[in-house]
């Protein structure tokens, strides 16, 4: 960990070419004890194990987390539960990354998107739910527990809460633990994706995956 501290603070592969122009990067040289405390955290984490090459750099670079740097307590809080949501929830992870990407949908966060429309496909969402998801549709073809989760978050994001019938057919699949561990999984990326529109941060490619819906 060190280490990649050293070789990042002598700047080899984090520029301000990358950096998003509302919170320009924190080179960890420059960071607080606070900062490197969080840092260090996120990079030492399980998220590490999905950035392929050095994950420090995908940590400054990519997600919210070098602007949550502004505020590191919140920002180690914030990781703290992403973290439980997306390694320990006890929804299905194809299902909490359908969560995840509906709510990356009705926020319209193209990082989000770009960044969770892999880790669905790759925990066994079908590509044809996400493209539906991405072009403001109720997929087509949903099994019994994809339409309960899908059902679920819109009602809860555009409605602001859920009707008896909407609630029952989650808690019968589920639980109650399944009906709010469904509930922190919208509400944590809520935040995450207004920390990414927020902040601006950039698609990789410079694509724009999703489309202002109507």
């Amino acid at each position: 960990m060190r280490l990649a501290l050293a070789v990042l603070a002598l700047g080899l592969g984090i520029t301000m070419a990358n950096a998003q122009t509302r919170f320009p990067i924190i080179q960890p040289d420059a960071m607080n004890p606070e900062q490197k405390k969080l840092f260090e955290t996120i990079v030492a984490g399980p998220r590490a194990q999905n950035y392929s090459g050095d994950p420090a750099k995908h940590v400054l670079n990519r997600g919210p987390f070098n602007a949550w740097l502004r505020s590191p307590e919140i920002g180690l809080k914030l990781q703290d539960v992403g973290a439980h949501i997306r390694f320990k929830s006890s929804i299905p992870k194809h299902l909490n990354e359908l969560a995840i990407l509906v709510t990356a949908r009705e926020w319209t966060s193209q990082y989000e998107w770009y960044a969770h429309r892999v880790l669905a496909l790759k925990a066994g969402l079908d590509p044809k739910i996400a493209d539906a998801i991405a072009a403001g549709k109720r997929p087509d073809g949903m099994k019994e527990d994809e339409a309960a989760i899908y059902d679920f978050c819109i009602e809860l994001h555009r409605n602001r809460k859920v009707d008896d019938a909407t609630f029952n057919r989650v808690k019968a699949l589920f639980g109650e633990q399944g009906v709010i561990d469904l509930v922190a999984v919208s509400g944590y990326y809520v935040a995450v994706s207004m920390t990414l529109n927020v902040a601006q941060v950039p698609v990789p490619d410079g694509s724009v995956p999703l489309k202002p819906l109507d």
